[in-house]
């Protein structure tokens, strides 16, 4: 071929930075210490930071709009006018505070824009979910029935100029409108937003005229919904938005992305909209190759999302050849490209950070811009023939030989005991309604009891002495002892404002998955590979690659020492196996399912141990079982399966008096509530304030038997509820459960927010329970 390469395309690109620039930024402009304006120019730096990147990696289709400063699907809202009239937007541009407040809630009578905690009414963030079944939260719009929808903003078209202006001509990227309605809440719900697409589909239609204005070739309009189960109707709703979006700038090309999964049945009415390229997702759906490029109309681009954007394995390049080779004999080189699966958000920035992992393991990684250097090397084999790259095939190829044979990947010990689960390890000795009768004697508490989900504010100081120990500057002895003073001034404070149920505050934690992570088998962490969760709130996921063990006792020191302080039960606090699998970088050589079984014995152990130390409760969360359900409906059951069995197997070998509880975040459970019902967990506490307990229809009508705390007060936002919204919503609860089922609790852990908004927040949430106790007697 005479090509170069062959086009190579990101479908988008980490925003955080290299150093997390981005969340220290926003976090100095919500604490006042940065202006608007320094906060702008630090996003302006790292865009252009992320187009050179790109470009120098070989990358011939670079995206723009794939930057936020939050969330981009809240972007789409602000961009399109969809704001809740509690946010009091008067039209025209839509300031931060506004942008800020939908994200984070606000306090008082003004917006806030910064971080201060002050006291007043204020208004709720918009409902906050995970983005498919990633690790990544995006805000969930609100629209009305009556909503309006204008272009605020031409947020694409400016990027795309800042872009031509450094000298990079980029792809801009929007959010579909087939699902960006799919995503949106109405309020209320008595219609569907997707009824709403005649009235926004005039918004899109004004901003792609204008990235034709503005000289863009091409748009890439990311349509992930097309992975799900959807209607005759809302495929129609595709036919419907792409020919007016077609007309509207017929100079305009359109690169159709999809991912996460298959097409499948959606393929046909994909293939016939008049969309000048199609992208598919063959790292989660592989299979559908053949009947893809079969499908795919001659005069179609066909984008092949090949390199894995949400895992950080190295490819195996010599075999994606294997694949792709034919394909692009077959359509021609001019119409295919290669390209990451999906946007590269959901991985880290650059291995090159990571000095001190094993050599080994680090062979066998690629982060997003290792990823884009494998395009880069797909794209030139393929325009060029292997011998221009062969090098870089045999390195590929001889990382994924040595990871298949190392005796660091396989215990045989871990496998022998998998082998030897059978069906009494999966359940408790006696029914739910023995259980509660057995522990109310054994643990006596109130009616309506009072606690929290575990963590508490991982302050400065914390955060100080941390870092100070691991650099070896701050002593064993004076981090335990440092330690030691904030949990006992956590266990004081509890028991002086009422808890019923006290926790230790975690201090000793730095992530509810990395703790346990790095005192298990099998596990590896990194330095500098942080990937964004939500806003400014980034994490490091573990990557397993290996068999999972657990060696020592994690958690029942501190227990101890927790319990050792107070007469009131402290609850022993742990991570299930289902959320560290869900929330870590997991191997791909075997089974989710059979990881999942060897973390859930490991924690079996800490179970067993916890109990033997004398603990009455232990919390076993489970955050994420839900984001891990598979998109399409057929394939949930086996999930749900081997997730809830999992749970069960570490839960499940207690005696009766020993209360299991369990934690869920934002999760619709109506659909799975018959599997959160087969986890059998004594307590299930769960996010419910953003919905105003509408969540709990669910459990209502399932009649769940089991005890429930339903979430009082949205702990990812710094707003302060007051007494009276605490007893609102509680209000809303009784009315869906029975007053001996209900806890009090937060939406969430603590760990993220400030003591001076934590302190009176708690001391209201014990108020409103004392306000029921009295109401219900």
């Amino acid at each position: 071929m005479s090509k170069q390469t062959l086009p190579v395309a990101s479908l988008g690109f980490p925003r955080i930075g290299r150093h997390r620039e981005l969340k220290f930024a926003l976090e100095g402009f919500w604490s006042g210490k940065i202006a608007e304006n320094d906060l702008l120019e630090a996003a302006t730096k790292l865009r252009a930071e992320n187009w050179v990147l790109q470009r120098d990696q070989g990358v011939t289709r670079i995206p723009s709009n794939d930057f936020s400063l939050y969330d981009h699907v809240l972007d789409m809202a602000v961009m399109v006018g969809a704001i809740p009239a509690a946010y009091r937007w008067k039209g025209g541009a839509v300031p931060l505070s506004i942008y800020f407040a939908m994200a984070r809630g606000s306090q008082g009578d003004g917006h806030a824009d910064c971080g201060h905690a002050h006291h007043g009414h204020g208004v709720p963030a918009l409902e906050m979910t995970k983005w498919f079944d990633t690790n990544y939260h995006y805000m969930v719009p609100e629209v009305t029935e009556d909503q309006d929808f204008t272009l605020t903003s031409q947020k694409p078209v400016d990027h795309f100029l800042e872009a031509k202006a450094l000298g990079i001509h980029t792809r801009p990227v929007v959010l579909g409108p087939v699902t960006f309605l799919k995503l949106a809440k109405a309020r209320p719900s008595t219609f569907k937003p997707l009824d709403l697409l005649a009235k926004l589909l005039p918004v899109y239609e004004e901003l792609f005229r204008r990235l034709a204005a503005a000289g863009a070739d091409w748009v890439q309009v990311d349509e992930p919904i097309l992975a799900l189960d959807l209607t005759e109707g809302e495929r129609h709703a595709f036919k419907v938005a792409y020919e007016a979006l077609d007309k509207a700038a017929p100079g305009l090309k359109v690169m159709l992305a999809t991912y996460f999964g298959a097409l499948a049945d959606n393929l046909a009415a994909v293939t016939a909209l008049p969309v000048a390229g199609l992208h598919v997702d063959l790292a989660r759906a592989p299979d559908q190759l053949d009947v893809v490029v079969q499908a795919v109309r001659a005069d179609q681009i066909l984008s092949i999302g090949v390199i894995d954007g949400r895992n950080v394995w190295r490819a195996d390049l010599a075999a994606l050849l294997e694949r792709l080779a034919p394909v692009v004999s077959t359509r021609g080189a001019d119409a295919v490209e290669v390209a990451a699966s999906c946007s590269l958000l959901h991985v880290p920035i650059d291995l090159g950070q990571e000095t001190a992992l094993d050599a080994d393991l680090k062979s066998w990684l690629a982060f997003a811009t290792q990823k884009l250097g494998e395009l880069s090397t797909l794209g030139k084999a393929l325009a060029q023939g292997r011998d221009a790259v062969q090098e870089a095939l045999n390195d590929a190829s001889q990382a994924v030989a040595a990871r298949a044979i190392s005796p660091k990947v396989t215990d045989p010990l871990v496998q022998g005991r998998i082998a030897g689960i059978d069906e009494s390890m999966k359940a408790r000795a006696s029914a739910f309604d023995a259980r509660r009768t057995v522990q109310a004697e054994a643990i006596r508490l109130p009616l309506f009891p009072t606690t929290t989900i575990g963590s508490f504010p991982q302050t400065d100081e914390v955060r100080k002495a941390r870092s100070a120990h691991a650099k070896g500057t701050l002593s064993y002895a004076d981090y335990e002892a440092f330690l030691q003073e904030e949990t006992k001034a956590a266990i004081r404070w509890q028991e002086e404002i009422g808890l019923d149920v006290l926790v230790h505050g975690e201090f000793e934690r730095n992530d509810m998955v990395q703790y346990f992570g790095e005192q298990l088998s099998g596990f590896a962490f990194t330095q500098h590979a942080w990937v964004q969760s939500y806003g400014s709130r980034y994490v490091r996921p573990p990557i397993i690659f290996g068999d999972v063990s657990r060696p020592n006792p994690m958690t029942v020191r501190w227990w101890q020492y927790s319990q050792s302080l107070t007469d009131k039960p402290v609850k022993g606090m742990l991570t299930g196996p289902v959320t560290i699998l869900n929330w870590s970088f997991v191997r791909d050589d075997i089974p989710r399912s059979e990881t999942c079984r060897q973390i859930a014995l490991a924690i079996r152990d800490e179970v067993a141990d916890l109990e033997k130390a004398g603990a009455k409760m232990i919390q076993i969360d489970e955050a994420a079982l839900r984001e891990g359900l598979p998109l399409r409906h057929k394939d949930w059951r086996h999930y749900l399966d081997w997730a809830v069995e999992s749970f069960r197997l570490c839960a499940s070998g207690v005696a009766d008096e020993t209360q299991i509880h369990t934690h869920m975040c934002y999760s619709e459970f109506n659909d799975i509530i018959s599997a959160i019902a087969a986890m059998d967990a004594d307590v299930i506490s769960i996010e419910t304030s953003r919905s105003k307990m509408e969540l709990l229809d669910a459990f209502r009508n399932f009649q769940y038997p089991n005890e429930i705390g339903p979430g009082v007060y949205d702990i990812h936002s710094p707003r302060v509820p007051e007494v009276k919204e605490m007893t609102d919503l509680l209000s809303l609860a009784r009315k869906r459960l029975d007053d001996r089922q209900l806890w009090i609790n937060p939406d969430c852990g603590l760990k993220t927010r400030k003591w001076e908004e934590v302190r009176p927040a708690l001391v209201n949430m014990v108020a409103a329970a004392g306000e029921l106790r009295r109401a219900a007697q």
